[in-house]
């Protein structure tokens, strides 16, 4: 039952709007590997306005996320593809569905 999330919000640097939505598709296998991570979604919430949301279900696979391949390889393409750094917030999860 996920009770801890990330919430990172992302604005694009000109003309670097493909490559940020490519970079979340390809963060997905990243978080297959996975197991404290019980979801995980990338959105584009405007043409240049992006954001990764997560959930887990302890504070530590929280922390393990922040340590792990996402978070490094937003941490190296960033002064690339984004114009400001990743607004990372870390919160509580009230109410939830997924699947299964």
């Amino acid at each position: 039952m996920p009770k801890y999330a990330l919430y990172v919000s992302l604005e694009a640097k000109p003309g670097q709007e493909e490559a940020v939505a490519e970079f979340l598709r390809q963060g997905q296998p990243l978080v297959e590997d996975e197991p404290g991570t019980a979801a995980w979604f990338g959105v584009r919430l405007g043409p240049t306005s992006f954001a990764i949301f997560d959930a887990f279900p302890t504070e530590s696979a929280r922390d393990a996320h922040l340590s792990g391949k996402v978070a490094a390889a937003l941490k190296a393409k960033a002064g690339e593809l984004l114009a400001v750094a990743p607004d990372i917030r870390k919160a509580e999860v009230l109410a939830f569905k997924l699947p299964g």
